[in-house]
């Protein structure tokens, strides 16, 4: 789930803000980490780059350093307002030919080393025995002193002095604005130039610097950006004592679910914008790509190559699971471009104390949170008190323990405590074929149901975290609690502790005291104990109704459902690691 959110565009703020200087990007700690290039071996900056550097430092940093991107409705509305140019047709003739009978040119790419700059422009048109650039803006134009703001000013001037460096002669460039139908005539003047190459001197330092700005504090900006739910600016001011409340930020619902297929020689193909899922050439079930979150596997189910090619190019990753359930992998495209917030993750994972740090309000948390449903859900006459007392100072412990065998012992001594009396949380019905119970928390395999259904549920949770993680930029594979093993996903197993009696184990009580899951609904052998098809669809179906679930979020106030709040623990962990908070902020439910 994504913030409602619009992508830059109109309305801006009224005020035409002033250009950039150094002295108005405020300094923060950092982690050592430096981008150094050779003399000419710099990534030549994209102009639209610069469009947004103008903007917002921050934005320009998240977009072309940390390769974040989030589509939205404008972004969508912006490719169908350039569907025509960006067709390239026309050709851009030598600079001494005559452009009076020039025809426009479509999508012209151009570069230069000496300017550190590349372009791809939508349109070149010839004038007066001169060209200028044309760049087409889906909104409406702004009623400013200069009828356009600065951001898009220096992109078209960038784009002129490109066009100047392979020999034209450019004075003047058009910004057309498609949502009114106007064009607006911006003059490439001695003022212009200068804020352009001056933001193009700044906005290279501040990448060779490997420092993402801070985010910008109250500003109207914000609310109009795409990045607002990556870049956390309240949040993160918040946290950073900069400021004292988060906005209130509408927080709109998951359109996009997972499609789990468990059917035994289940097939899934590509049909136009839908797959279709068949068993043994029957009747096809479909699902739109569009409301496609990822495609969970289970068993023996085949997908063929052009599907898996679409669910890359979307960015649906396909998560691979074994016909018991138990989690094998997954398969994305290319992955996340962040190379930045991996090596800080590399670099903290080999640092004692901040594993320590990390590992201690982690293992805080989760025995917090197990207390709050403990105390929630008893259902005995039984006195829970003391078995809630030592839990509490068990947390209160974890929190200043001293090295990783500690927290490891006071986390079991906690565990023991919880599962201990977790029966007590589940209902008992009248008759004995209706009852659950649980002696202790056991696994591989499982001897009852309910530890059946846990320890499937927390590999359903271990598979959202690690396609969470993967699409935040993050390794899942490299933790700071779990140590690494081969395969295993220790970051993602990290993450889960303090989610784990907030989404999994409240999972098993609804579905149980609800009477969703019935022990008809398990299979039983000396192996141990798993769920039948129906009961695992059922539980499936309960586990992904608890992520939609919205909750008031502790820190910021605002309500957000499970799924988009592991994105936002993500986020904040990747704050932390970049040194732009002084301490990763662990979820706990009042």
């Amino acid at each position: 789930m994504l913030r409602q959110t619009i992508r830059k565009g109109e309305p801006r703020i009224v005020d035409t803000p002033k250009p950039l200087t150094e002295q108005d990007i405020p300094q923060q700690n950092s982690l050592p980490f430096r981008v150094t290039h050779r003399y000419g071996d710099a990534p030549l900056i994209p102009a639209r780059i610069l469009n947004e550097y103008i903007y917002c430092p921050r934005l320009a940093y998240l977009e072309w350093v940390q390769k974040e991107w989030e589509e939205t409705s404008d972004t969508v509305e912006g490719r169908h307002v350039h569907r025509r140019v960006d067709k390239k047709s026309g050709t851009l003739p030598e600079p001494d030919a005559d452009f009076e009978e020039m025809k426009p040119a479509r999508s012209v790419e151009l570069s230069s080393k000496k300017l550190h700059l590349v372009a791809k422009m939508d349109l070149v048109e010839g004038v007066n025995g001169e060209v200028r650039p044309v760049d087409y803006k889906r909104g409406k134009r702004p009623h400013v002193p200069r009828h356009a703001y600065d951001p898009e000013r220096v992109q078209l001037c960038a784009q002129g002095m490109l066009l100047e460096e392979h020999g034209y002669k450019c004075c003047e460039g058009v910004l057309y604005f498609a949502g009114s139908r106007e064009r607006v005539i911006v003059p490439f003047d001695e003022e212009l130039r200068l804020m352009t190459v001056e933001s193009i001197k700044l906005l290279r330092n501040m990448v060779d610097a490997g420092r993402i700005p801070p985010p910008l504090e109250d500003s109207p900006k914000c609310s109009r950006c795409s990045l607002v739910g990556v870049c956390l600016p309240d949040e993160t001011n918040l946290l950073r004592s900069l400021g004292d409340t988060v906005r209130p930020v509408s927080v709109r619902q998951t359109d996009a679910l997972p499609v789990y297929v468990q059917s035994h020689r289940g097939k899934v193909a590509k049909k136009g914008e839908r797959l279709a899922i068949t068993v043994d050439d029957g009747e096809p079930v479909h699902a739109r790509l569009a409301e496609t979150s990822q495609l969970v596997l289970m068993g023996n189910v085949y997908v063929t190559t052009p599907t898996l090619h679409e669910l890359m190019r979307r960015n649906i990753p396909v998560t691979w699971h074994s016909y018991a359930g138990w989690f094998l992998g997954h398969t994305i495209g290319t992955g996340h471009g962040n190379v930045e917030l991996r090596t800080a993750q590399y670099q903290g994972s080999f640092d004692d104390l901040v594993c320590l740090n990390l590992a201690r309000g982690l293992v805080q948390a989760k025995i917090r949170n197990c207390r709050v449903l403990l105390r929630r859900n008893w259902r005995l006459d039984e006195d829970i008190a003391p078995t809630l007392k030592s839990m509490a100072r068990l947390a209160e412990q974890a929190g200043r323990a001293r090295d990783m065998n500690t927290l490891l012992g006071l986390e079991g001594a906690a565990a023991a405590h919880y599962f201990q009396h977790f029966a007590g949380m589940l209902k008992q019905f009248s008759g004995d074929s209706m009852s659950f119970e649980m002696l202790n928390r056991n696994r591989r395999p499982p001897t009852d149901p309910v530890n059946a259904m846990l320890s499937f549920g927390y590999t359903l949770l271990t598979r959202t975290f690690v396609v969470a993680l993967s699409a935040t930029g993050f390794d899942p594979y490299r933790g700071f609690y779990h140590q690494p093993r081969y395969g295993r996903p220790a970051l993602a197993l990290d993450m889960m502790e303090p989610f784990r009696p907030l989404i999994v184990d409240s999972t098993v009580l609804t579905a149980v005291n609800n009477g969703e899951i019935r022990p008809t609904d398990f299979v039983r052998s000396s192996l141990g104990t798993n769920l039948t098809d129906r009961g695992r669809k059922q539980f499936i179906a309960t586990f992904e109704r608890r992520l939609t679930q919205e909750i008031t979020h502790p820190l910021f106030g605002y309500r957000v459902e499970f799924r988009r709040l592991m994105e936002i623990q993500s986020r904040l962990l990747g704050r932390f690691l970049l040194g732009e908070i002084n301490q990763y902020p662990n979820f706990v439910t009042r």
